[in-house]
């Protein structure tokens, strides 16, 4: 814990994502293979293939032609995947390896809407929205049928159970089932009985039977010898999904005698199990509050004896098909992310607020996730109490729920409270103690609720269920929304920040008005005071964040660097710096002594509503409207370490490449000089060379020996120095050895060569027409010399 401390008083300078929860199913299949290990799901472009066991992301599997995948099936032995995309094309993929081993035309003249195996995993049943069904070969590739007749969109192929038989079943818009002869190449039979869209087909172990489910509400068994409906089953509910079960006794489930039974989902939001010879529901489970509950779809895996449905949430629930008790829950696509926390002591979890009435609950290290249902409307903001294990979240729906999560990691409510005539759009807890929490509305009050002694030490609620709550004290605080509470880490002040372009600093309990933070421009979004200082940090839709002095109200300092609304403001280091993030999907770091921005991080593609920081202070967690959340590691100690051991390691080489020249040994002090990659210390190889007695010869070897990479990145050391008049003639001797002694297409192959060659030209033109103008300026002054000299005396003769 001491050197935590003593990390948290260094300034950060930057973070590095650690982990991202982004969005793996947006709608549409979702499969799971025989052995119940992997899940198959569609997200826009792609396929993902999720490990059921850890929650992780195996594959993310996207065609070539990055279209959007509009259908894919998994073959029955689990080898094959194909799917098909906008683009018309089908693709046939070694899931395993993530490669595709072969991609063909769908031929189909518009996007293929349904597609199934067959049995033996030979064949493979395509359903257009051009009213065709084609049917290929997998293993020799080609076309093996094409069935014309079907009005309207086909939205539903099936093969029949027993692949002797060669059968293919289809629906389409007109709402019949057709029913293909592979052999006769013709329809044999259309059964008509559903008056709405056929969503499913299911087959008996026995291949005689066939359950068709719809949205007309009713569930047709169909004789398949006799090609005759023998029973309608009225369900009640517009059925997207029907599962044949094993024919054998399941108690849990109700299924007490060895008829048939089927179970189904809908838009009730609830799986039921019916008899099919009695019509009779003989089980069901409980109905859970909230919209959204809605089930899209359901499929089982009979050899791991396990159950999947998904929800019009996106989120996907896996049962132990026997007993339908939960296994896994998976949240497939969070919409946009309102707000996020930390949970847990050690801040293990973290909890997600997104545009749903359900909250999600994430384990960072197993990325295993529970669903959170006890709101009715859209959940807006959550805080979490100091010690980690009760957390708060408040709704649109006027409501406020406490949560405890035990030592398992399994989250209840355990406590309820309304009494806002409108949205409660955020919520504080009390700092010190689990004794309070404060909520701010859209009615522009702030309520105080205070929390009974006995609920933190409770795992659960009641058995009459949680905790009901009283407001203590109402306060009507601004004339417009507010959408920041905050309460100091003492606990007897409390900020709020709103619409009306002020915040305001108020004691608690009584909530009485001590004195208003006014100079924003706009809104407010977030109030935060600071941990160690007598100071509040307000973040407005101005683009700024300010900090005030609680003592004289008076504003302090101003960050300016968003382009657009600041949503959140928190403090890091111990007060000294601030995080903040914007609806430009930007996180900035600031260092409060100096107003200097730090670091802006970007990671996000959307407005980032959510931010919060570690105890330890060495993560940070954000949200964004883009459906991510990212966790943030402070990576400031590992970034100044690496670059402390390559100061030491460039003071290493410098003294190896001092000795290597003093030494000459030209060719070694060469190398290591390119791999410091410095031009500059490379030039002073090349001129210490220079000034050798046999300089030419030994630049020669020395430039010769090199290896290709570092004649590369020699030669364009030489561009650099090149554009300088002092530096050229070294410059020019090393082109010179490489133009020499380097075969023309050798060159050419080098990297960068023709940019190098390009900005070579101009500049040595240059220097030429400089050594021309000297050489003849210095012809002109030898000429001169040669006709200023003096004619030579004549001599004296000689005195007699």
């Amino acid at each position: 814990m001491a050197e935590a401390a003593a990390g948290v008083g260094r300034f950060k300078s930057n973070y590095a994502v650690e982990r991202k929860i982004e969005p793996f199913y947006k709608g549409g299949k979702v499969q799971l293979d025989q052995t119940g290990q992997h899940l198959f799901c569609v997200c826009g472009t792609r396929v993902n293939i999720l490990d059921v066991a850890s929650g992780t992301m195996l594959q993310s599997l996207e065609q070539e032609d990055q279209e959007d995948i509009t259908a894919f099936d998994l073959s029955p032995d689990d080898k094959v995947l194909v799917t098909a995309s906008r683009a018309l094309l089908l693709a046939q993929w070694a899931w395993q390896e993530g490669s595709i081993t072969r991609l063909w035309k769908a031929i189909h003249t518009a996007p293929v809407a349904t597609m199934a195996f067959d049995p033996t995993s030979t064949l493979l049943a395509t359903g257009g929205c051009d009213g065709a069904v084609r049917v290929w070969d997998v293993v020799q590739h080609y076309g093996t049928h094409h069935f014309r007749g079907s009005p309207g969109v086909i939205h539903l192929v099936a093969f029949h159970p027993d692949p002797a038989r060669l059968l293919l079943f289809s629906s389409a818009a007109d709402t019949s089932i057709r029913m293909w002869s592979l052999q006769d190449r013709s329809c044999l039979a259309m059964l008509t009985a559903h008056y709405s869209a056929v969503t499913s087909l299911t087959f008996s172990a026995d291949g005689h039977t066939m359950l068709s489910s719809g949205r007309d509400k009713i569930c047709i068994v169909w004789d398949l010898q006799s090609l005759q409906a023998t029973r309608t089953v009225p369900v009640f509910e517009s059925v997207e999904a029907a599962v044949l079960l094993p024919e054998e006794p399941a108690p849990e489930l109700g299924v007490k005698s060895a008829g048939l039974h089927f179970l189904t989902a809908g838009d009730q939001g609830t799986l039921r199990v019916w008899e099919a010879a009695s019509g009779q529901c003989v089980h069901a489970q409980r109905q859970l509050p909230g919209p959204g509950r809605e089930l899209t779809h359901c499929t089982l895996a009979r050899a791991a004896g396990l159950l999947l449905s998904v929800t019009a949430d996106h989120n996907l629930l896996l049962y132990e098909a026997r007993s339908l008790q939960l296994q896994k829950q998976f949240a497939g696509y969070s919409e946009e992310v309102l707000d996020v926390r930390f949970l847990g002591p050690k801040d293990s979890h973290v909890v997600v607020a997104s545009n749903s009435p359900c909250l999600k609950v994430f384990e960072l290290q197993t990325s295993a996730c529970q669903i959170l249902h006890g709101h009715t409307d859209i959940v807006l903001a959550l805080d979490v109490f100091r010690k980690g294990w009760l957390f708060v979240s408040c709704a649109k729906d006027q409501s406020i729920c406490v949560w405890r999560m035990n030592k398992a990691g399994e989250v209840a409510c355990v406590a309820q409270g309304s009494g806002h005539t409108h949205s409660v759009g955020t919520i504080c807890c009390s700092r010190l103690k689990e004794t309070f929490l404060v909520t701010g509305s859209q009615d522009c009050t702030v309520k105080l609720w205070p929390l009974p002694e006995a609920l933190p030490s409770k795992s659960t609620g009641p058995d009459g269920g949680p905790v009901l709550l009283q407001a203590q004290a109402t306060q009507h605080c601004h004339d417009k929304d507010i959408n920041s509470v905050a309460i100091a880490p003492n606990d007897k002040l409390l900020a709020t920040g709103s619409q009306d372009r002020t915040a305001k600093l108020w004691t608690l309990p009584r909530c009485q008005l001590l004195g208003v933070f006014s100079g924003h421009r706009r809104g407010l979004w977030c109030v935060q005071f600071s941990p160690m200082d007598q100071v509040l940090a307000t973040a407005s839709a101005d683009g700024t964040v300010k900090l005030w002095a609680l003592q004289d109200f008076s504003c302090l300092k101003t960050f300016e660097g968003h382009d657009a609304s600041v949503l959140k403001v928190a403090f890091v280091s111990r007060g000294t710096q601030l995080l903040s993030s914007g609806s430009d999907g930007l996180v900035k770091l600031w260092t409060i002594k100096n107003n200097e921005c730090v670091r802006t991080l970007d990671a996000h593609e959307d407005k980032v509503w959510g931010l919060h920081c570690s105890r330890l202070d060495d993560h940070a967690l954000t949200g964004a409207s883009d459906s991510c959340v990212i966790l943030w590691k402070d990576v400031t100690e590992a970034e100044q370490a690496e670059e402390q051991a390559k100061r030491e390691e460039q003071v290493v080489k410098q003294q190896e490449l001092d000795n290597l020249l003093h030494e000459k040994r030209y060719l070694r002090a060469l190398g290591l000089a390119i791999s410091l990659d410095r031009p500059h210390t490379v030039l002073t190889v090349i001129q210490a060379i220079q000034r050798d007695p046999e300089s030419c010869e030994k630049l020669e070897a020395t430039v010769l020996q090199l290896r290709r990479d570092q004649k590369e990145a020699l030669l364009r050391f030489c561009v650099t120095w090149n554009t300088n008049s002092r530096h050229c003639h070294e410059a020019q001797a090393v082109l010179g050895v490489l133009l020499r002694h380097e075969a023309p297409e050798e060159l050419l192959a080098y990297d960068g060569v023709r940019a190098s060659l390009e900005a070579l030209l101009p500049y040595t033109e240059r220097h030429f027409q400089r050594l021309s103008r000297m050489l003849q300026a210095a012809t002109f002054l030898d000429f001169l010399w040669h006709n200023m000299k003096l004619p030579t005396l004549p001599v004296a003769p000689a005195a007699l």
